[in-house]
């Protein structure tokens, strides 16, 4: 787990997001998460309040590797300030950026709502495209289609107004966090962390980082295993594989291509490092991602 994914661990487990994601679930009858801006899963499933088509729809390998695309397409889009996206089911989500300094370490995720009354035209534009993500849905689906919940875009408008004021808080939340998580981790881990995270796509060797961080190879070896649990090698491998598990999203992208593109210096390397880790290889993975 990398130290965004940590920090957000820690803000999604706090007392603050808590009251606020069950007061903001009571309040609008939508569902909310705090996710990290790279995800491989669909961000509200199993959330309080999720749409029961989405829950549906996310349970079909298929259609799930689609809405995973979509995911990622939110993600880009909302880095920097709010965005909406509309599905190809016609339903929209909305994600708004929570920073830590003027990095973006994660977003809170709200939506599955309709910003017309469902017809029985939309949900066959719906069925149809489900039908080219090779899933045909029957009658139960349409009955739980047709009853999407539906707002206007301008309620829509206000409860992103909303996550804005409160992402600036979680903001200002993870700021506080950090000071204190620094103050007890040693600086030349923080920078080792942040060296390997700037330069993890090139070759990158021990003794590289230890002359950043003016260490001897010997000691920043002994201290950055204490402070992470584990050695430098595998920490760059854990690096790569996060980012190589978002590239496999892309099926445009040959495996050797993404081994590449995040600092392996050969595929066989890359397919020994991902199977060790993830328990399968990088296209096993991809399959069944994208329901193949």
């Amino acid at each position: 787990m990398n130290a965004n994914n940590t920090m957000l661990e820690t803000l999604v487990q706090s007392t603050t997001y808590q009251d606020y994601e069950r007061a903001y679930n009571e309040a609008t009858g939508l569902p909310l998460t705090l996710r990290s801006v790279e995800t491989w899963q669909l961000p509200l499933h199993a959330k309080r309040n999720e749409t029961p088509f989405c829950a549906m729809m996310g349970a079909k390998s298929k259609t799930c590797a689609a809405c995973l695309q979509m995911q990622e397409k939110l993600a880009q889009s909302a880095t920097s300030e709010p965005a909406t996206l509309t599905c190809s089911y016609g339903l929209c989500e909305t994600a708004v950026p929570v920073k830590l300094g003027d990095q973006t370490i994660g977003l809170l995720q709200t939506g599955q709502v309709l910003l017309r009354k469902p017809t029985s035209a939309s949900y066959d534009r719906a069925a149809l495209e489900a039908e080219k993500q090779g899933v045909t849905l029957d009658e139960k689906a349409r009955e739980i289609y047709l009853k999407t919940p539906v707002i206007s875009r301008k309620k829509l408008d206000s409860v992103t107004t909303l996550l804005v004021i409160f992402a600036e808080h979680l903001s200002s939340k993870s700021n506080q966090i950090a000071v204190q998580k620094s103050n007890a981790e040693p600086l030349v881990i923080t920078r080792a962390k942040q060296y390997i995270e700037e330069h993890y796509t090139e070759d990158l060797s021990l003794g590289q980082v230890a002359k950043v961080t003016h260490t001897s190879v010997f000691y920043f070896c002994k201290l950055f295993k204490k402070a992470t649990g584990i050695n430098f090698t595998e920490f760059v491998s854990r690096i790569r594989i996060e980012k190589a598990k978002n590239l496999l999203l892309n099926p445009n992208l040959r495996v050797s291509e993404i081994a590449f593109e995040v600092g392996f210096q050969s595929l066989t390397h890359f397919n020994r490092v991902f199977k060790n880790l993830l328990g399968q290889s990088p296209s096993d993975y991809r399959d069944q991602l994208l329901g193949v």
